[in-house]
């Protein structure tokens, strides 16, 4: 972090890189620690974080301290992008492969998921927050997948419908909830 330009972090990157992203993993930046991201920001406060698959390894309760600790972190105006599971999404094998205590895919096991999150509870946490939010890729409780325009240059999340290589020939394969929650801007 040399202190210059946006400042944009990816939080639980594990293998994730993309340009113009600062990585970090829980040993830098616990979601639910808030001593290490005042040590880790100090004064300073980001204009974007990105967040894909991460919330669902968290309680509701720890996803909301989370939400508040991003919301806190970031500068107004700023934004987190999150992605998680869709508890909508109506693929059998995907729903076994994220379950709480599930197998999920060889990658990214899900015996750790604590919550598979639905559009109207992901909301919910980051609004309680404090945050707006905007929906970008869900799936509403009949099944249907629902998405709007938005830039991967913002905040690239792989496991979307644009990114994803499971999603090919007018097929999904995989889809992720994911939501932009914006710090509001001081009026």
């Amino acid at each position: 972090m040399d202190g210059t330009g946006p400042l944009r972090v990816i939080i639980g990157a594990g293998a994730q890189r993309w340009d113009g992203w600062v990585p970090t993993h829980r040993e830098q930046l616990d979601l639910c620690d808030r001593k290490t991201w005042r040590a880790w920001f100090g004064e300073r406060r980001a204009d974007a974080l990105l967040c894909e698959h991460v919330f669902e390894h968290l309680t509701e309760a720890e996803g909301r301290s989370a939400a508040a600790i991003c919301f806190d972190f970031l500068r107004p105006g700023g934004f987190l992008r999150v992605a998680v599971p869709d508890a909508n999404f109506p693929d059998p094998v995907y729903q076994t492969a994220v379950q709480v205590g599930g197998p999920g895919p060889p990658d990214h096991p899900a015996a750790d998921h604590r919550l598979v999150y639905d559009h109207r509870l992901l909301t919910d946490v980051l609004a309680g927050a404090g945050f707006e939010v905007e929906l970008l890729e869900y799936c509403d409780a009949a099944g249907r997948f629902h998405h709007r325009p938005w830039d991967p240059d913002t905040g690239p999340v792989y496991r979307s419908l644009r990114l994803d290589h499971r999603n090919a020939d007018g097929r999904l394969g995989f889809v992720s909830l994911i939501a932009d929650a914006r710090k509001p801007a001081p009026s």
